[in-house]
C-alpha cells in the first residue's frame, strides 16, 4: 500500500513536470522574436505603422509583431 502511494505521488509530480515544461515551451513560443516586413506578408500579414511605436506586423489571426 505505501509503495502504492509513492508510485502515486511521483506520477503526480511527473505529470505536473510534464506540464510545467510544455507552459514553458509555449510561452517561448508566444514570445518571438521581432521579424522582418519580407516575413511578414510572406505569413499573410500586413505591415502597420504605430505612433511613436515604429512598425508592426499585424497577423491574420489579431496578433502582432514588431518589425525589425
Amino acid at each position: 500500500m505505501r509503495m502504492r502511494k509513492i508510485l502515486g505521488l511521483a506520477l503526480a509530480a511527473a505529470t505536473l513536470a510534464g506540464v510545467s515544461a510544455v507552459g514553458a515551451v509555449s510561452a517561448e513560443a508566444a514570445s518571438s522574436p521581432n521579424i522582418t516586413r519580407d516575413e511578414c506578408t510572406a505569413a499573410g500579414g500586413q505591415v502597420m505603422a504605430r505612433p511613436y511605436a515604429g512598425y508592426v506586423c499585424a497577423m491574420p489571426d489579431g496578433t502582432s509583431q514588431p518589425i525589425t
